[in-house]
């Protein structure tokens, strides 16, 4: 018995990917002054896509069917070609303070709505009051 109709799975993969893109900047960040760094990246899309193969179960009748098959990968993680300095570093810090700021606001927006939800089962375990 599902008590929020999967609600909280979304909620939980979203902060997962919050996490992903989380990683992925402070790489970025700690290796500005790296030569040849390239920077990384979380590509919503791409974890969106790996997110349904892995929800996706087949209806096996016989042990004979195949299971689908789901492709361990980088999660929507890949590098950038771009060179923003002459050591062939990949960083640009205002981007990944950008994105920084962008993924914080995201995390905190996924983590109000799960504090809703459980506030809301809170509300009613308690009878209304």
């Amino acid at each position: 018995m599902s008590i929020f109709g999967g609600t909280i799975t979304s909620l939980e993969q979203g902060l997962d990917f919050s996490a992903t893109k989380q990683k992925a900047i402070a790489q970025n960040i700690a290796n500005i002054d790296t030569p040849n760094y390239k920077a990384r990246s979380v590509s919503f899309n791409e974890y969106l896509t790996e997110a349904k193969k892995t929800a996706v179960s087949a209806y096996r009748t016989e042990e004979k069917h195949f299971d689908f098959e789901v492709h361990a990968s980088n999660s929507g993680v890949y590098n950038s070609n771009f060179r923003y300095s002459s050591n062939g570093n990949g960083v640009d810090m205002d981007k990944e303070q950008a994105n920084l700021a962008t993924n914080q606001l995201y995390y905190n927006a996924l983590v109000d709505r799960v504090s809703g939800k459980l506030n809301t089962l809170q509300t009613v375990i308690r009878g209304g009051s």
